[in-house]
């Protein structure tokens, strides 16, 4: 299979098949058993020059057959910038031979995992009679992250705020359904039932003063030790749960800086093995893992090698 670009992604995933496979991967990784999912802590390369990093995140699924990495380079892009914040590529390897089987290109996969992911805490630990979202940020991933919850949730209203006008007006363009855009992020979050954080920042954007009693925060921005997404105040406040303990530890600014305690993995409550804390604020802080690429990727190749054997 060559390298299969954004199109032919985009034309074989979709979330109705991803999202039970990714809750089942979460499942297995919170497991801890190396057979089903060895998943080391991504490495990063810092690229000081263009002010990004690199990462490598390999997987391997020994019971399922599936190795694969993620090579991606983030870069913290000044406002308006035309060049991509985002490059990813993802390898898909046969465990046996150790051959190349497929390269596909990173972005679709990364945006759609990453908003499943979202989509599958908020079906975890948001209140049952949620009835507003608020989305921070209008880039790629809050455009998948929009999608995936208006697929999944029947919200009343969906609220949006950007730091710029022109990528406030470019999301509300570029969506289908309806959105009330938010010149503050006070006003986008007030009374909101969900939030999803998806920014670029590097210094906290939503505040815990702000934040509705009960609300869920899926927060996927900040991957970085540095960086941060959430002030002190909702990350000691809220009950807290990550994909990864080791990642959280070793990535997440708010995680790290705030000394929130850690509550559970998300896989933990796929499992039943930890609560779903609904009638409490809960804090999804998502960096992302290897093993959701994985999943993605195969499901990718799957239906294109089942595609291409009808030819």
């Amino acid at each position: 299979m060559d390298k299969t670009n954004v199109h032919e992604v985009r034309r074989l995933l979709h979330y109705r098949e991803l999202i039970p496979r990714l809750e089942e991967a979460l499942g297995k990784f919170s497991r801890r058993d190396s057979a089903e999912v060895l998943q080391p802590v991504r490495s990063s390369v810092p690229l000081h020059k263009h002010r990004g990093f690199m990462l490598s995140m390999p997987t391997y699924m020994e019971n399922s057959g599936v190795l694969s990495t993620k090579l991606v380079c983030f870069y913290n892009r000044e406002e308006g910038s035309s060049l991509p914040a985002v490059q990813a590529s993802v390898l898909l390897m046969d465990p046996e031979y150790g051959n190349v089987k497929a390269v596909m290109d990173g972005e679709v996969i990364t945006c759609m995992r990453t908003a499943a992911v979202s989509a599958i805490s908020t079906k975890l630990l948001m209140r049952p009679e949620a009835e507003v979202l608020a989305i921070l940020g209008t880039g790629k991933q809050a455009l998948s992250h929009y999608t995936v919850f208006t697929e999944m949730f029947s919200f009343k209203e969906v609220r949006v705020w950007s730091r710029s006008g022109q990528g406030l007006q470019r999301f509300c363009q570029s969506v289908s359904g309806p959105v009330t855009p938010c010149v503050s992020v006070e006003e986008a979050v007030r009374g909101a039932d969900a939030i999803a954080t998806v920014t670029r920042s590097t210094e906290p954007v939503l505040f815990g003063r702000w934040v509705k009693p009960g609300a869920h925060v899926a927060a996927v921005g900040a991957c970085r030790p540095d960086w941060r997404e959430l002030d002190d105040a909702l990350m000691r406040e809220a009950v807290v749960y990550v994909d990864s303990r080791e990642g959280a530890m070793s990535e997440s600014g708010d995680v790290i800086l705030s000394g929130a305690e850690m509550f559970a993995e998300l896989g933990d409550v796929v499992n039943g093995t930890k609560p779903a804390h609904r009638e409490k604020t809960t804090v999804f802080k998502s960096l992302g893992m290897g093993v959701q690429d994985a999943v993605s990727a195969q499901l990718v190749y799957d239906k294109w090698t089942a595609q291409a054997s009808k030819q």
